[in-house]
């Protein structure tokens, strides 16, 4: 359920970390490294969505055309990404050093390819105000949210997890599969992971599968920026609208919910 295989980095050209097919999420994982000057053309049996982490790219597909976007950073960026139906051909230029990953799943359904840019991005503060900002993060959402866009089977984020702070906070845990893939803002940093009574350590380019249903709170070391992207696949008669938290932890999210503090602080 935690892959570290590569906390040296990702090699270059396109790495498949889970398989749609065979994985127990049933959701597909792959990071694409590229140079300057390299193309890459790519139809997929599957739904799938291509975020971008960092560089300058073009991307072009038979009803977009071709759309030059770039990223400079993952904390301070909001996401652009292209999401297409299984069938759809992709091409990839790469116009300055880029990586970006890819999500896919099984899909019959057919819709039109779209660019999500960052403005149409939904960034939340969440836990900002609740027990002392201790659980404060950035969460973005970037497509597939409840009914919003029935004919997909994936639900598409970004979270930033301050330093020192919490986020997937209070526990919460659902019926659809999820995966956690991890960034820091210094190559060192780390953080912890819950998945359900168990706890791991996880570091620069950390993935974590997560299923029903455990918990899965997360909390980023002192002085790290945590980012993680998150994907999540409907299922058939379960659409994912919003997570279950754990009713014992629920309270954290009253402002006004009165908190242990050092006497003296």
């Amino acid at each position: 359920m935690h892959n570290k295989n590569y906390r040296q980095g990702f090699p270059p050209g396109l790495t498949w970390v889970t398989d749609h097919k065979t994985d127990v999420t049933g959701i597909g994982f792959g990071v694409l490294n590229m140079a300057v000057g390299e193309s890459l053309s790519l139809q997929l049996d599957a739904e799938c969505a291509w975020l971008l982490m960092s560089g300058r790219v073009v991307l072009s597909s038979p009803e977009l055309g071709s759309i030059e976007v770039h990223r400079s950073s993952l904390f301070d960026d909001k996401p652009v990404a292209l999401h297409t139906s299984a069938g759809c051909r992709v091409q990839i230029e790469c116009i300055e050093p880029a990586e970006l990953t890819l999500y896919q799943t099984e899909n019959s359904c057919k819709f039109s390819e779209r660019l999500y840019s960052p403005e149409e991005t939904t960034c939340e503060q969440r836990g900002k105000g609740s027990v002392g900002d201790t659980c404060w993060r950035e969460v973005r959402t970037i497509f597939g949210l409840g009914d919003s866009f029935p004919e997909s089977n994936l639900v598409l984020g970004e979270v930033i997890t301050f330093p020192g702070r919490w986020s997937s906070y209070p526990p919460h845990h659902h019926p659809q599969p999820e995966i956690y893939h991890y960034r820091f803002s210094e190559p060192q940093g780390y953080g912890h992971a819950e998945l359900g009574e168990d706890v791991v350590k996880v570091q620069q380019f950390d993935t974590v599968k997560i299923l029903s249903p455990d918990d899965h709170a997360q909390c980023a070391a002192p002085g790290y920026g945590m980012y993680y992207s998150w994907v999540i696949r409907h299922l058939p008669d379960n659409r994912y609208l919003e997570p279950e938290f754990t009713e014992a932890h629920k309270w954290v999210m009253n402002p006004a919910a009165q908190y242990w503090k050092p006497k003296n602080s």
